[in-house]
């Protein structure tokens, strides 16, 4: 999972970089000479591409601190009515003006770059005019709210006083965030799962402060010290008083859908992947692939059930029961070696430095020497995911990158922490390091931001990101990663499984009307998930939509190019180089990488 997105009317999806549903712009191809108009074409949208981001920056302060633009760190976003409005008319005039601009003239880094961006910015009109996340989902301000703080006190991009300063102003403001929140959500619309995961993580927000500022507070003095206890005191109690509302108005009174429905998703997916793949055809590659990747799976338990004792049948051609009970089998060898309740989070370093050793012995890509660093997961971003990879925004240069891992909770029993631990198991971090850190996340993150495009860098796609991350283990697994042991292929095709099954999930979620117990036997039984796991990703599904499907969609696309330039460069195929050319461009979809790289029109 990638954070770093900016325009709020986003955050309410919080990885939506979406695609048009209008006609596609037509193939463009970049002219042979370059003319006065070309320039003057190139011109224009250069100073329209900087408006937008200014634009931006202004509407969403909290966006812009996590992205590293640092003039707004004492605001919060405007999610008042006529904030949200001023918002959505931004929007509007920057489409308009995109419109008024002749891309077939301009370059073809800046012919992506304005499909990206009229991507967004239909998307944030339609989030705003259609979707109206603002209304029924709490997550966008709990969102704001944490990242108000944690963006300003993560990361040491100033000097400590200057950013308890900041955090001053926006703790003083974030009570007026959490009225607009109480204003603007109807209860009637607010999904009940939607409420209660709010209500969990809204106390997260104090342990953030607790955290980082509390012990500070000595680093200023007089005025601006009083300045700041006062504004944890207001905090305290703005914190208190919307918990209230939380327990007694939203949960009891949350009686929304959590389905969005088939016509919302399907626009919502076009612009969530920016992708030539539609919602047919991704259903139809990810079932595919659940056939292909089980038989492969069955091939492995052969080979390493061969001489065990008590071997379930093993014949050459097996029936479903047959084929699911060897791979169970097999994967029991694997969940056997797993660590210990309390050691997660120092295995997970440990598996970081031997991933990074081998794709640098193996070659397979430049390792940057960005530091990284392997951290707990703020209490305020739990409940979504376990693990994700948050980089330094784009204009925040030389700062840690953070692995952030959810650890097991207090409360869990020993058979829930167990299951979790089956899942997440020796093999299975080595995994999570490989995707959200190298030559994962972090090494695609720290490559695509020497991207000159600093449009492009705000808003990269997540179908890119999240396609690279499952794809390199896929890398590491043919490179022989731990010695080509058997059956750390078979857990990365596990792994793998589990990005076929997001693709299928949401859409069985959100289109077909699927309830839990189907969710949890494609997840249990198909792709052979742990019950906690599988739990997490039943709450996953209800409180995202489109998300789901970047890892399976985004992965195809860059398999699909890989093939495809394969086949053009022949003998001159050179795999670092070619990775290395891929992560050049900055992170766009990976449709537009393709047809950079091949010399194709951009479509």
């Amino acid at each position: 999972m990638r954070h770093s997105l900016l325009a709020l009317a986003l955050l309410a999806a919080l990885s939506a970089c979406q695609r048009s549903e209008a006609p596609a712009t037509p193939a463009t191809q970049e002219p042979a000479g370059t003319t006065a108009a070309d320039e003057a074409a190139d011109a224009a949208f250069t100073q329209l591409s900087q408006r937008a981001l200014d634009e931006w920056f202004e509407l969403s302060p909290v966006s812009a601190t996590q992205i590293g633009e640092h003039r707004y760190d004492g605001e919060l976003d405007d999610m008042s009515a006529e904030g949200r409005q001023r918002a959505l008319d931004a929007a509007k005039r920057l489409l308009s003006d995109l419109d008024a601009i002749d891309v077939t003239r301009l370059s073809r880094e800046n012919q992506v770059d304005a499909a990206i961006l009229r991507n967004q910015l239909q998307s944030e009109i339609w989030n705003a005019e259609t979707l109206q996340s603002w209304a029924w989902d709490p997550q966008v301000y709990n969102s704001l709210a944490g990242g108000a703080i944690y963006g300003l006190m993560a990361r040491e991009f100033a000097p400590l006083p200057e950013r308890l300063r900041s955090a001053t102003a926006r703790m003083e403001k974030l009570p007026v965030l959490f009225a607009q929140a109480r204003d603007n959500l109807d209860p009637a619309r607010v999904p009940k799962i939607h409420a209660e995961t709010v209500a969990r993580q809204n106390p997260g927000l104090l342990t953030l402060v607790d955290e980082f500022i509390t012990p500070n507070v000595d680093t200023l003095e007089g005025e601006e010290r009083e300045r700041l206890e006062a504004a944890i005191d207001t905090l305290r109690a703005a914190v208190a008083e919307h918990q209230a509302w939380l327990d007694d108005t939203l949960v009891p009174g949350a009686a929304g859908d959590f389905r969005i429905g088939a016509e919302l998703y399907d626009q919502k997916l076009r612009y969530s992947l920016n992708s030539e793949l539609s919602r047919e055809e991704i259903r139809q590659r990810a079932e595919a692939e659940l056939a292909r990747v089980r038989d492969e799976m069955y091939g492995i338990a052969q080979t390493v059930l061969e001489d065990a004792p008590d071997a379930p049948e093993l014949p050459a051609e097996p029936d479903d029961d047959q084929r699911q009970a060897a791979i169970e089998a097999a994967l029991e060898l694997a969940y056997a070696e797993r660590p210990a309740r309390d050691a997660v989070v120092d295995f997970a370093k440990q598996t970081l430095a031997q991933a990074t050793e081998f794709t640098r012995e193996h070659d397979l890509v430049t390792v940057p020497d960005d530091p990284v660093q392997v951290i707990l997961m703020p209490e305020f971003q739990r409940g979504v995911a376990v693990a994700y990879c948050d980089s330094p925004g784009p204009l925040d240069k030389g700062l840690d990158t953070y692995y952030a891992i959810s650890p097991i909770p207090d409360d869990w029993t020993d058979e829930q922490a167990d299951s979790f631990l089956r899942e997440y198991n020796d093999r299975m971090i080595h995994l999570l390091s490989i995707h959200e850190g190298v030559p994962g996340h972090y090494l695609e993150g720290a490559h695509s931001v020497q991207q000159p495009s600093t449009l492009r860098a705000v808003l990269r796609s997540g179908p890119f990101a999240e396609g690279w991350a499952v794809y390199t283990e896929d890398v590491m697994a043919r490179a022989g990663y731990l010695d080509n042991d058997p059956l750390f292929r078979l857990v990365q095709l596990k792994f793998y499984l589990r990005a076929v099954a997001n693709a299928i999930l949401d859409q069985g979620v959100h289109v077909d009307g699927w309830n839990r117990e189907r969710a949890m036997d494609l997840m249990v039984r198909t792709t052979f998930q742990q019950e906690r796991e599988a739990a997490g990703k039943w709450v996953r599904a209800q409180l995202t939509s489109a998300q789901l499907p970047t890892y399976f969609a985004g992965v195809q696309e860059h398999f699909d190019m890989r093939e495809a330039v394969e086949a053009e460069r022949a003998e001159d195929f050179d795999l670092k180089a070619y990775h290395d050319e891929v992560l050049s461009y900055g992170a766009p979809p990976v449709r537009f990488v393709r047809q950079l790289m091949l010399d194709e029109p951009i479509r």
